[in-house]
């Protein structure tokens, strides 16, 4: 099949076909698609921009003013044997944590760019470091979903932990790859000055966002298109030849092109093992849409897209795994208030203001932390 995918002729048949078969949906279904697309702006909106946009500044600051490679000399002695990764990496680790998608894989972008870390290294680090932040996590998931902020911390905490058994796992990438010399010897750190570097951070941070959220318009008409000519429920059937409930199935490729629909149809009040470890894989896979948010950054990097999707597909299956283990070995239960559904169907239904000052408030914090740490390091002369 990848064979045949290959020649340019048949590339351009199908490219051509999917075009024709677009055009007709669109036309077929035009309410459906001004739904989605006012479903995808409202998200935007009311979600993305506030959550996001902050995080991209201070993603931006910290590569720019050589926070990252301060910290880097001083975590080198744990990323290096832990993920066979440069220091400098750990800003890109600690963001994705708590920033969420796509800041991690952003981040991982400038580093590389600015010659902190190897093309090697750079892959490595994407195949863990592009994460769910534990607002969606404890807010949308735990409490929405489930009604229950225990699920919400189990689901951050093994979330957490498969992302570092990921990047453990892909430290044995490229084994035989020798590390660069600007990897294992210091050199002098470049920086900017603050005016240039704040500059240069809010614009790249604005197109960045207006990137995120062309995909989520895109993905919302796309998802509802599907719905609405029986494409979902035709792959859900197909699945369900092969073993899976036709619930569980939908549910399942729900998540496989986005995560907050994906994680949405989890609500229910049977199996909660089931539905609690299949949260975990969405979580953990993080959907078609957030992949080509990320793929976006790569155009022209020359950093690889299968190692990136491998290490998600692995996030997901571990988090999933280390779910299920623990909810078979202490019970859970969480019963699902009516407000809480309401919440989790209607993501976009969050006050911009106030998301927007909480996020901007986490990112100032965390760029004092940041820099504290730097200071500490320039006192010790580290």
């Amino acid at each position: 099949m990848l064979t045949l995918l290959r020649k340019k002729q048949l590339r351009d048949s199908l490219l051509g076909l999917a075009l024709i078969l677009s055009t007709v949906a669109l036309v077929a279904a035009p309410q459906e698609s001004i739904d989605g697309a006012k479903d995808g702006l409202a998200l935007c909106f009311n979600v993305i921009v506030p959550s996001l946009f902050p995080f991209f500044v201070l993603s931006s600051l910290v590569v720019d003013l050589g926070l990252a490679a301060y910290l880097g000399r001083a975590m080198e002695g744990l990323m290096r044997p832990l993920f066979r990764v440069s220091g400098s990496c750990a800003a890109a680790v600690a963001l994705g944590f708590i920033g969420g998608y796509p800041i991690g894989a952003r981040t991982t972008l400038q580093l590389y760019q600015q010659g902190l870390c190897s093309k090697i290294e750079a892959e490595r680090l994407l195949a863990f470091c592009n994460n769910s932040g534990p607002a969606f996590i404890f807010g949308v998931v735990g409490a929405g979903v489930f009604g229950d902020g225990r699920v919400g911390l189990l689901l951050y905490i093994t979330h957490a932990v498969a992302s570092i058994l990921v990047g453990i796992l892909f430290r044995f990438y490229g084994g035989n790859h020798k590390e660069g010399v600007s990897s294992r010897q210091p050199k002098p750190i470049e920086t900017v000055t603050l005016p240039a570097a704040f500059t240069s951070s809010i614009t790249r941070a604005l197109q960045s966002t207006l990137n995120i959220c062309a995909f989520v318009i895109f993905f919302a008409v796309f998802l509802r298109l599907l719905s609405a000519h029986g494409v979902l429920s035709a792959v859900a059937e197909g699945l369900s030849l092969i073993g899976f409930q036709p619930e569980w199935a939908r549910r399942l490729v729900a998540g496989l092109f986005e995560v907050s629909s994906g994680v949405s149809s989890l609500q229910g009040n049977s199996q909660l093992v089931g539905r609690v470890s299949m949260a975990a894989f969405m979580l953990g896979w993080a959907g078609l849409s957030v992949h080509c948010q990320v793929l976006s950054f790569l155009v022209d990097t020359g950093l690889s897209a299968r190692v990136y999707l491998a290490g998600k597909l692995c996030h997901g299956l571990v988090a999933a795994a280390l779910t299920y283990g623990i909810t078979r070995i202490i019970p859970l239960s969480a019963p699902v208030a009516d407000y809480l559904v309401e919440q989790t169907e209607s993501i976009a239904s969050l006050d911009f203001s106030s998301a927007l000052a909480i996020s901007s408030v986490a990112a100032f914090g965390g760029w004092l932390f940041l820099t504290g740490i730097c200071l500490v390091l320039l006192q010790k002369k580290i």
